[in-house]
């Protein structure tokens, strides 16, 4: 059997990761997330006590969840929540619930796959029905993430009231209407770009503590801590075997 190649890409509004993972546990994100298997079935665990086996799935932001691979090689898409995809899909999400089970279309051969993949090309690989239009998102929100994803030491103006500021609403006022544009707490998101930075920052060095740096944590046990509490693993145990990280413009 070929060996398989753990590999990481990072765009602007849009992560992949495609390899071999453990389970996790139990945890949810700031971001909605599309799971596949690539090689077979996977098992996913939500709710009180829901679990299902499936080749795909859409899981919404801040739903918590627990996902078992089952051995298999699999991919998962995270989608920036003001991605033209997942403001897309924030209609469907509420109307038939956080989390949707098989929504991948048969794509053909695994390297059609994977290559659409590579490509974010998600109307190629979701069921016609489920991208919807969606507004654009509020200016001002806009903004304040263009501030959240650049690295703290280069702008140092990430706490709430000064967001708030730039966008010349009360600090209460801002957190609603971040909360209304993106579907996840201002709070929620700040620890979501950190840990989105701090993957980027293997692209640079594969160190676990340069990446922490690169992420503004106070250290790497604060990075592990955050990254557990975002992704239900330890830092190692998926970022550590990487072959390749990609950084997209």
């Amino acid at each position: 059997m070929p060996q398989r190649t753990n590999t990481l890409t990072l765009g602007t509004d849009r992560a992949l990761y495609v390899g071999e993972i453990p389970a996790t546990g139990w945890h949810c994100h700031a971001s909605p997330v599309l799971l596949m298997g690539l090689s077979g079935r996977f098992a996913l665990h939500w709710g009180a006590g829901l679990v299902e086996t499936c080749h795909s799935a859409l899981v919404d932001a801040g739903v918590e969840h627990l996902f078992d691979p089952c051995g298999e090689v699999v991919a998962l898409v995270y989608l920036e929540p003001d991605s033209p995809e997942a403001r897309s899909l924030r209609s469907v999400f509420l109307q038939q619930g956080g989390v949707l089970l098989d929504v991948a279309a048969p794509v053909g051969a695994r390297a059609a796959m994977e290559g659409h993949l590579r490509t974010f090309d998600l109307p190629a690989l979701l069921h016609r029905h489920l991208l919807q239009a969606a507004p654009p998102l509020d200016l001002r929100v806009a903004r304040s993430l263009h501030a959240l994803r650049r690295p703290q030491h280069e702008q140092g103006r990430l706490a709430r009231a000064g967001l708030a500021s730039e966008a010349q609403l009360s600090a209460s006022r801002f957190n609603h209407l971040f909360r209304a544009e993106m579907g996840v707490s201002l709070r929620s998101y700040r620890v979501w770009s950190q840990v989105r930075l701090a993957m980027a920052g293997l692209a640079v060095s594969p160190r676990l503590t340069d990446a922490a740096l690169h992420g503004d944590f106070v250290d790497s046990a604060h990075f592990s801590r955050m990254f557990r509490q975002t992704f239900g693993m330890t830092p190692s145990s998926v970022l550590k075997p990487l072959k390749q990280v990609t950084l997209l413009d």
